[in-house]
């Protein structure tokens, strides 16, 4: 990566205030390709697995940075209102302004939006004290960072290993993603944070023209994958007419039900990531639980939403609003799942580990 301009990074608190800042980010991207990706009628179409690499990718992305958090002794607090995306929003401190809107995989959407987030920049291009234009010029500020405040500082005295996500046997590569790109890692220098950072970056966000994400050149950035989405070399095909930016409170009584487990389902993977990022001896149980809460709930309770006619000509969709758990969890997830079960049965697979309570960890058990 090339040297990055000093920008407002001078203290620890900052560093970690732009960490936080990255976690959000990437987490606000997720909903917006989900949701694209949800409105594509063939879920096996080359465009919809491009999609889904990317999600997966975002989530690799979160993860370093949120192991580079805890690294240079930082508090990520997952459950922080603060990091819950809402939509439509601004991408935070990017000029200029980028709105995020959850909207079918239109072409519009991937160009206005989804291109916008990922655009690269050529090398060396300068970057603004507190804003940026894109997101390599940010994590190259957060880079220009770590190493000026590793120079003067015991920076990564505490790197707290314990909590970080760093098993790569945690994170495997699916179709259009390949190993070579990047995996998760320990972060406890200055070298191991410069190369979760290269990773971010060189698969999608931003800082080089360059198209490919790896060595190899056998997987595409972000940037690239999108864009054949968007030009018809890998065309989306039918769309399921989704609202843009649903809410739950606009939903008739016969689709309220799905939609509120969707969301209390979404707001029960916050409660696992911050589980994931506690000591623990046992995180590949907790990482096999965010795995099947993602795929095996969360994408069900999705696909079927889209199915449901609205009575001005959309469908039903995933709203991703943040839903209140209350001091039970599991006891609020069984309840909405049993809402849902009876009128939609081929949701069984789907709502059977909310029924037995199999979602989520027990307070002080075993992870």
């Amino acid at each position: 990566m090339t040297s990055a301009p000093a920008v407002a990074i001078s203290t620890r608190a900052d560093l970690h205030e732009h960490l936080r800042l990255a976690i959000r980010v990437e987490l606000s991207t997720v909903p917006l390709y989900l949701y694209a990706l949800y409105s594509i009628d063939d879920q096996a179409s080359e465009a919809a697995l491009l999609l889904r690499s990317i999600v997966s990718e975002e989530m690799l992305h979160f993860a370093l940075a949120t192991n580079l958090l805890l690294a240079v002794g930082g508090e990520p607090a997952l459950q922080d209102p603060a990091l819950r995306p809402g939509y439509p929003s601004r991408l935070p401190n990017h000029e200029p302004p980028v709105t995020l809107n959850l909207a079918p995989a239109t072409e519009e959407q991937i160009r206005s939006t989804f291109l916008a987030i990922e655009q690269p920049d050529p090398p060396g291009t300068p970057a603004q004290a507190g804003v940026y234009d894109s997101l390599g010029e940010f994590y190259a500020a957060i880079e220009d960072a770590v190493a000026r405040l590793a120079a003067t500082t015991d920076l990564f005295a505490a790197p707290q290993a314990d909590r970080q996500l760093s098993d790569e046997r945690f994170y495997g590569p699916i179709a259009f993603n390949t190993e070579a790109s990047g995996d998760l890692m320990l972060i406890h220098d200055v070298a191991s944070a410069r190369a979760a950072i290269d990773v971010i970056v060189h698969q999608g966000e931003g800082l080089t023209d360059v198209q490919w994400a790896d060595p190899g050149h056998q997987e595409l950035t972000h940037y690239a994958k999108l864009l054949r989405i968007a030009d018809g070399t890998s065309p989306a095909g039918q769309l399921r007419p989704l609202r843009v930016n649903p809410r739950a409170t606009d939903y008739p009584s016969s689709v309220r039900p799905l939609s509120d487990l969707f969301n209390a389902v979404y707001a029960a993977v916050f409660v696992i990531l911050d589980e994931l990022y506690r000591p623990s001896p046992k995180k590949g149980a907790l990482v096999g639980r965010l795995y099947r809460t993602m795929s095996i709930v969360l994408g069900p309770l999705a696909r079927r939403l889209t199915t449901l006619p609205l009575d001005d000509g959309t469908v039903a969709g995933p709203t991703f609003e943040w839903f209140d758990l209350g001091t039970d969890p599991s006891a609020t997830l069984a309840a909405l799942a049993r809402q849902v079960a009876d009128g939609h049965p081929d949701l069984a697979d789907a709502v059977a580990p909310l029924l037995e309570g199999r979602l989520l960890p027990e307070p002080g058990s075993p992870r």
